[in-house]
């Protein structure tokens, strides 16, 4: 593993060990549960379809009331819960950018929203930028994790062997 992304995932995995990933998993009840723990809505919506113009797949846009997620809907289930993911590693990581471009674009598909009521705009375009790989990171990282979270988790010691051993026990004692 190269050290520059060994040090990326180092920044990721305090955030990621805060997670308390919902059962069963998906994107939308994990931002409902860290929306609870923020005590702050976060609002998913698709993005509309004259947004791909712009080339983002996903923005973040925050209020002062609340953080509004908005994805790719003309993708792939795994690639939008992948994008709503990418976005939410933004708000672990309190990534704090207004972007000027992104600003006038969604003034056009929102035109009732007051850019004085904007307090954090990212569009996800691509991966160059710190910002974007530590949430590209973080929003591959929560993924995998919640995979293990979801697996069966033997509770007596027969149940623990076997899993280890790669065996399945037809009953757990």
């Amino acid at each position: 593993m190269p050290y520059r992304y060994l040090r990326l995932r180092q920044r990721c995995l305090p955030l990621l060990n805060q997670i308390d990933f919902p059962r069963p998993f998906s994107a939308h009840a994990l931002c409902r549960t860290i929306a609870s723990q923020r005590g702050r809505q976060i609002h998913l919506h698709p993005l509309p379809p004259e947004a791909s113009s712009t080339g983002a797949c996903g923005v973040l846009l925050a209020t002062a009331t609340a953080d509004h997620i908005f994805y790719e809907s003309q993708t792939s289930h795994v690639h939008q819960e992948h994008i709503v993911l990418h976005e939410l590693g933004h708000l672990l990581f309190n990534h704090h950018r207004v972007d000027a471009r992104y600003t006038a674009v969604m003034g056009d598909l929102l035109p009732d929203l007051s850019d004085s009521l904007v307090t954090r705009l990212l569009g996800r375009t691509n991966y160059t930028t710190r910002q974007e790989q530590e949430a590209e990171t973080l929003a591959s990282l929560i993924r995998t994790s919640a995979d293990r979270a979801n697996r069966y988790q033997p509770r007596s010691v027969t149940g623990k062997l076997g899993a280890a051993l790669g065996i399945e026990t037809s009953e757990d004692e």
